[in-house]
């Protein structure tokens, strides 16, 4: 089969095709695991933060992606609940252990066994994949393989982020940084609270254009302060600098909720301008979203098919996969980019 692997970490600055595109054998499923050829798989930011070492694969080579729309194939031993041809979703949860306290507790997104998908587990920038059988997530027909991948990370996480926010109905809502999950989150907010404002901040002019054009309020750099205090903020960005100045832009009691797996190390020095009456004082909260349940995937594919969300999306061949990365660290994004197997 097609695949592009990654053989070893490696910095942008040093090579901007970090995968290499190669033959594989067809993988073989084990007990409980399906066989799944893949048709779509969407690109994250996360795979940036595991091809350059921080949030590093186990083992090498490894296949990325975590946003895998396909058909099953084949069944392993025991594996009986999906047929051949079914349609699935995989996302950023592989497994996990199913036993421990937080499992038990609906949790196992904090599960100290938790293996992600295109990285403790080869994913879907490949032809085929092999995953669980429980943790395939079935997809509403409404939305079209592409359509479908950045919903199952992008979507799911951006949904988790805007739960833990505990936005109400009315309240101001701030986004900073606005790709794929963010515009997402905008739009599921016009749809479930339609008297909040969302204002979006982005280093970026054609994101805030993007953003203005999706129905925000307001569009803005990082760095400048919004027209209101906001009751929230998602921040998305891989950056330090979106953090304090988001803090400066919450209002009393406002709370911060950082959607990342992991922050670059580039601009950490910004937390020196922390001012603790300007930044943190008034029973400001933050919080960080860790991972994706089953549940966010379901909960939140449901609600979109509800709600007919349509994510913007833009389309790359699998050779592709370095070049959609390499936009994707230069910055230049609108909605999510999706790998397609023709």
């Amino acid at each position: 089969m097609e695949a592009m692997i990654l053989k070893g970490l490696s910095r942008y600055r040093e090579s901007w095709s970090p995968l290499e595109f190669v033959e594989l054998p067809i993988p073989e499923p084990g007990p409980g695991e399906i066989l799944l050829r893949v048709s779509a798989c969407g690109v994250c930011h996360t795979e940036l933060d595991e091809i350059e070492g921080r949030t590093p694969p186990p083992r090498f080579p490894v296949i990325l992606g975590h946003e895998v729309v396909g058909r099953v194939e084949k069944n392993g031993p025991n594996a009986s609940a999906y047929r051949i041809g079914d349609r699935i979703g995989v996302g950023w949860i592989y497994s996990s252990c199913g036993q421990c306290r937080e499992c038990r507790e609906g949790r196992e997104n904090l599960c100290s066994e938790f293996r992600a998908t295109g990285r403790d587990a080869n994913g879907g920038y490949a032809r085929f994949m092999v995953v669980p059988e429980s943790f395939a997530i079935p997809l509403p027909k409404i939305f079209s393989d592409i359509e479908a991948a950045p919903l199952l990370c992008a979507g799911a996480i951006g949904y988790r982020s805007l739960r833990l926010t505990g936005l109400v109905d009315g309240q101001n809502l701030g986004l900073t940084g606005f790709g794929a999950s963010a515009h997402l989150v905008l739009k599921m907010v016009q749809r479930r609270c339609p008297s909040t404002d969302v204002y979006v901040f982005a280093r970026n002019t054609s994101e805030q254009d993007f953003a203005r054009q999706l129905g925000a309020v307001w569009a803005g750099d990082t760095s400048e302060p919004s027209p209101r205090k906001l009751d929230a903020i998602i921040d998305t960005t891989p950056a330090w600098k979106p953090i304090v100045e988001a803090l400066k832009n919450l209002g009393k009691g406002g709370r911060l909720v950082i959607n990342a797996i992991r922050k670059e190390e580039r601009d950490k020095s910004e937390l020196l301008n922390l001012d603790y009456p300007d930044h943190l004082w008034l029973e400001k909260e933050i919080k960080s979203v860790a991972n994706v349940t089953r549940r966010d995937i379901r909960e939140f594919l449901e609600l979109a098919a509800e709600l007919s969300l349509q994510p913007e999306t833009q389309e790359y061949e699998l050779h592709d996969a370095n070049r959609a990365l390499a936009e994707l660290k230069e910055g230049k994004v609108r909605g999510g980019k999706v790998l397609v197997m023709r």
